[in-house]
């Protein structure tokens, strides 16, 4: 795939080492220090991030009226300074929405490099079965453009809360999300997947794909990988009795074609707590790593491989000011980031913090704080091909 030209001039130059971050009492020395902070190009929320094995670094995020916006993709390839210029994904104007943090675009690096991106619709996006779609693109061959938005719902429609996809090297793209498809509440709603085995070329038709009748949280979001052993991971909010809040893994091992279910963490509440999730998994044979809240608090853990094998969360160290969003990445020599969002709240920023953990899961002195995320906006990271981290808001 070709590379994607043009710098952009009205962006600055953005490195990865933009500004080594200085970490709280008890620090160590600076060149100790493994967290970098860049801010999202251009002045976007949301932003979402990957590395593709030559190291160029993807980016997508949002712009524009929260209700109804864009999404843009910009890319680095190695040893560059610059990203290249915004191109647009969406290719109907303000199909994209961002409110309420969880239904913003959700991006995928799959065969050859190539880049997928699905997002929930917004009011001016085009209808589908259920109201609102659940939109899909593509870059192009050429690598210049994104392919038109496709709406992937055929009949279980009905979405509020994200969606999210994953891809891997053999042309498999999943995109899921969860939605009423005629339940009566939440305790009905479901997981869904569309399946494409030709790198979103075509879709089959969408199927469940929880196993167990847990519900879905409907104004939360959900985050998918695949691993390097081809084995996908879903993490999604139950709403099991309307209440049952409880963070759910899926787990599939033959492309999709089935799931194992497990419940990670129960957490009783009458009402959406407007959760994010995130996963990563550092060296090719390690455990997956996710990260969700419960309550007033966000954890990581490394999800078990098997239906019985212990799960061990570890929580974000201290007391925070409404811990949310939570953020996970691991690098290769086992190292954990644990970023989050704190003090956000409807149409209001807030500050983040992040925690760096060692391979055994103890807490390092490598931590910090900085104010400045935008309303609506979340957190990403990527591991550095030198060990550290680069935390992006």
């Amino acid at each position: 795939m070709r590379r994607v030209n043009a710098i952009a001039g009205r962006f600055m130059a953005f490195i990865w080492a933009v500004s080594i971050v200085a970490i709280s009492s008890g620090a160590a020395c600076a060149d100790a220090v493994k967290v970098n902070l860049m801010r999202v190009p251009d002045g976007g929320i949301q932003p979402q991030t990957a590395l593709d094995a030559a190291g160029a670094l993807h980016l997508i995020y949002f712009k524009g009226a929260a209700m109804a916006g864009d999404i843009f993709y910009v890319r680095q390839d190695a040893g560059q300074e610059t990203f290249s210029r915004p191109i647009r994904v969406n290719s109907r104007a303000k199909s994209a929405v961002a409110m309420g943090w969880i239904r913003g675009p959700q991006l995928a690096i799959g065969k050859n490099g190539r880049v997928h991106v699905a997002w929930n619709g917004s009011g001016e996006a085009e209808k589908g079965p259920g109201g609102n779609p659940m939109l899909y693109a593509r870059l192009s061959d050429e690598g210049a453009a994104f392919e038109p938005q496709r709406n992937l719902i055929t009949w279980a429609g009905g979405i509020d809360g994200g969606g999210t996809l994953a891809a891997d090297g053999a042309g498999n793209v999943y995109v899921f999300w969860h939605a009423m498809a005629n339940a009566r509440d939440e305790a009905g709603r479901a997981v869904f997947l569309a399946r494409s085995k030709d790198e979103g070329e075509t879709f089959a038709r969408e199927e469940k794909a929880n196993p167990e009748p847990t519900g879905a949280c409907g104004c939360c979001g959900m985050k998918a990988m695949v691993a390097a052993d081809g084995a996908i991971s879903v993490l999604y909010r139950a709403a099991g009795d309307n209440m049952n809040r409880d963070t759910i893994l899926l787990v599939s091992r033959d492309k999709g074609a089935t799931f194992e279910s497990r419940t990670l963490d129960k957490w009783q509440l009458m009402a959406c707590p407007l959760t994010t999730y995130s996963l990563s998994q550092g060296a090719p044979d390690s455990p997956i790593v996710g990260a969700w809240k419960t309550k007033e608090q966000v954890y990581f853990a490394a999800l078990p491989s098997a239906r019985k094998s212990p799960l061990k969360p570890i929580a974000a160290p201290g007391m925070g000011d409404n811990r949310k969003y939570p953020m996970v990445t691991a690098n290769a020599n086992g190292d954990v980031l644990l970023a989050w969002t704190e003090g956000t709240l409807w149409g209001k920023g807030g500050s983040l913090a992040w925690q760096v953990f060692d391979k055994d899961g103890k807490a390092t002195g490598d931590k910090g704080r900085a104010e400045g995320v935008a309303a609506w906006s979340l957190l990403s990271a990527v591991a550095r091909p030198d060990g550290g981290f680069t935390l992006i808001y």
